[in-house]
């Protein structure tokens, strides 16, 4: 899976509508294998980032989990942590 894409569910405050359809931007990228669909394919790249992006904000607004909100701060730094380990400083 793209390395772009980061887990949306259980953060405080909830993703935005744009963290999701950024989300269904990368994945329709990934899958087509084009950044920057064609002007002819263009209406099936868009069509298709919008019906990814809806079905993705549904199931986030139906999990169900029991664990804690995480912080996005607290994550970010994580991941920031985690990079300057792999790649260094």
């Amino acid at each position: 899976m793209c390395r772009n894409i980061r887990p949306l569910n259980n953060f405080e405050p909830p993703a935005t509508s744009d963290e999701v359809t950024a989300a269904a931007i990368q994945f329709v990228r990934k899958v087509s294998g084009t950044v920057k669909p064609s002007q002819a394919n263009q209406a099936a790249f868009d069509e298709a980032v919008h019906g990814i992006a809806h079905i993705t904000q549904h199931l986030l607004d139906r999990l169900v989990t029991n664990a804690p909100p995480k912080d996005r701060a607290t994550e970010a730094a994580k991941a920031k942590a985690r990079a300057q380990l792999r790649y260094g400083s």
